[in-house]
């Protein structure tokens, strides 16, 4: 098995005046890059992309999403994606690195977005009508900016960014009081759970310890995980341990006891039951799977 190409912000920049900032018209972007991007990859930068013509497909990290006009879609560093799109696609994309967000904004991190943050929050906001028509004006706000030379060109790039986020945010939550509720009074406990387990999913995988480093009950925590996800906290640390299997198995030159053994389970057969009552299939069927 050959390790997955991580892809670096500099492929892709022609600017020198511009680091850690791309912005292109996706239909320019997929002929330019096609090189870099006709397989399967992952980024170390964030990415934010907007489809305004076309159908397809678009693959995060195992999930396929449906592809139209008003699919917006947020990546994070580290997860694996591919697509097969449509002729006629166009759109707009930008990514950035981190650093090139947060050293602008003191107080507001990429974390505090639930789509870059949490694994299990869905990476695809499907736009329609006037909400459509207003990111799409802020996509094309920030291409213009990306082309001019105006003063503090890049502080206002980013506070368009934020815009979208934010905006964003506001779409996922929309016509949900459950979750408009979790976003005041229960994201901030999600986030550290999640912060939580991106450390320690690999060696512990039960509610109560989670619980007792949040100084919550495990009743508690499943509750914000109910709030937040509509899934229970068992079910949030079942999905990260998957994911991780799933990447490993793939793209791990590796053999199955061993990535059984990075994930935390001394017993192969413990954790090939696991994946199978989770997926429907064996390890060892899901790279035959993948690799055809």
């Amino acid at each position: 098995m050959n390790s997955i190409s991580v892809l670096h912000i500099n492929l892709f920049q022609s600017e020198k005046n511009a680091p850690d900032f791309y912005f292109n018209t996706l239909k320019d972007h997929l002929v330019s890059s096609h090189k870099h991007i006709e397989k399967p990859h992952r980024h170390d930068f964030y990415v934010t992309v907007i489809f305004t013509k076309g159908t397809g497909t678009h693959e995060i990290d195992f999930q396929k999403y449906d592809v139209f006009e008003g699919s917006l879609f947020f990546l994070s560093p580290g997860q694996v994606h591919s697509w097969e799109l449509s002729p006629d696609t166009d759109g707009y994309i930008f990514f950035f690195s981190q650093p090139y967000y947060e050293m602008h904004y003191v107080n507001q991190k990429l974390k505090n977005f639930p789509f870059f943050n949490s694994p299990s929050f869905p990476r695809k906001l499907q736009l329609q009508s006037d909400d459509l028509v207003d990111t799409i004006r802020l996509f094309e706000a920030i291409q213009n900016e990306h082309q001019s030379q105006n003063v503090m060109k890049q502080s206002f790039i980013l506070s368009l960014i934020s815009q979208i986020y934010i905006q964003s945010v506001r779409e996922f939550s929309k016509g949900d009081e459950k979750t408009s509720a979790a976003s005041v009074s229960y994201f901030k406990h999600y986030q550290d759970f999640e912060n939580l387990l991106e450390k320690s999913f690999t060696f512990q995988k039960s509610i109560s310890y989670y619980a007792s480093q949040l100084n919550i009950s495990a009743k508690h925590l499943n509750r914000i995980t109910q709030t937040v996800m509509q899934k229970t906290a068992s079910e949030i640390i079942t999905e990260r341990v998957i994911l991780e299997a799933k990447r490993m198995l793939i793209y791990l030159d590796e053999g199955l006891v061993e990535i059984a053994f990075r994930l935390g389970y001394e017993e192969y057969s413990y954790f090939a039951r696991m994946f199978r009552k989770n997926t429907g299939i064996a390890p060892s069927q899901f790279i035959k799977n993948h690799k055809n």
